[in-house]
């Protein structure tokens, strides 16, 4: 049953950076939307975001669910060490939601539009950030289990070179997977244009960010290129999360909207798939100490079986309550 879990945790930590991630990357593309492009842009956001976008923050639900029963020992040293960041992307989180629904469903349209929509896109860049700069701080081996200082314990494993890059990368690639999805959601030709320059544009910018990371993990030691370049698996997955760029970019041209949104998805799992690989059963590095791994915080067997079946009982509602709710909102809008 432990696989079980180990295999909800994994899935719902990829369901929640595709479809949620859209939802924070549409928040930066409407950011860095300049000129007459912003208000299509912010309508296109609004349109595309507003019937499921509460859904989607279901998945990391599930994932901080997991991994408080499933695994206490690691909720409870991230909680800790990385206190400070999680409190700012919860505060994010809440500022976000409250500005896009204030701006998409309050009654009077007035200038307090423009402040709703600047919080919703500054909130989406912090949010994504701090997601980006948490998953580093957990790799980067600088998280100490008994702390000599506040400063070495809740300050150095976040806020580093190697941990802000990561943030900088999960801003570029959220970029990039909105970008492609926001596509299919617009109408008029003009704007499909320009979100297809958009995607090209985010693409860039996610490969250098990629490239940034690797070189502040060499300059504070985190181990992730000698890591990557000594794993197979790794290496594999990248080369060909890289290989099916100039595929998305013909099916974007051929305006194969779905086909497109296929590949970046994959994109998605390719880049996470090569980042499980690398580090796989390690969630938390431990300074000078044992790494907590998915194995070694484990719950009890008797606490994992109740949490599993809990699991796959209710994927069976989830899933196709899901499904119902996207051919609702969403198939039936892109068909019209």
């Amino acid at each position: 049953m432990l696989y079980v879990v180990i295999f909800f945790l994994l899935v719902s930590v990829y369901l929640y950076c595709l479809l949620g991630g859209a939802d924070f990357g549409a928040g930066i593309v409407e950011l860095t939307a300049r000129g007459a492009s912003k208000e299509r842009t912010k309508n296109l956001v609004s349109e595309s975001m507003a019937p499921i976008w509460e859904a989607n923050h279901m998945w990391l639900i599930i994932t901080v669910v997991i991994l408080f029963n499933a695994f206490p020992a690691i909720y409870t040293q991230v909680s800790i060490s990385l206190y400070i960041p999680l409190i700012l992307l919860l505060i994010g989180i809440v500022l976000r939601g409250t500005a896009f629904t204030f701006r998409h469903y309050d009654a009077i349209k007035d200038d307090s539009q423009k402040v709703y929509s600047r919080i919703f896109a500054y909130s989406s860049l912090i949010v994504t950030f701090f997601f980006g700069l948490i998953i580093g701080a957990l790799i980067s081996g600088k998280i100490t289990a008994k702390p000599g200082n506040f400063i070495e314990g809740y300050i150095t494993p976040w806020l580093n070179i190697f941990s802000i890059s990561v943030g900088i990368f999960l801003c570029t690639l959220f970029s990039f997977i909105a970008s492609v999805y926001l596509i299919g959601d617009s109408t008029e030709e003009s704007i499909r244009k320009e979100f297809i320059i958009k995607a090209k544009h985010t693409t860039i910018a996610m490969v250098i960010s990629g490239g940034i990371v690797f070189i502040a993990s060499f300059i504070e030691k985190a181990d992730l290129v000698v890591q990557f370049f000594s794993h197979p698996v790794s290496i594999t997955l990248i080369i060909i999360a890289t290989l099916v760029l100039p595929v998305l970019w013909i099916t974007l041209g051929k305006g194969l909207i779905w086909f497109s949104r296929v590949i970046a998805g994959a994109q998605l799992l390719f880049i996470l798939g090569g980042f499980y690989a690398i580090y796989f059963p390690t969630i938390v590095k431990i300074k000078d100490g044992a790494n907590l791994t998915l194995f070694n915080s484990a719950a009890p067997d008797v606490t994992l079986n109740y949490l599993g079946w809990a699991l796959i009982i209710g994927s069976f509602i989830i899933f196709p309550s899901l499904f119902y709710l996207l051919k609702i909102f969403k198939f039936k809008t892109e068909e019209e």
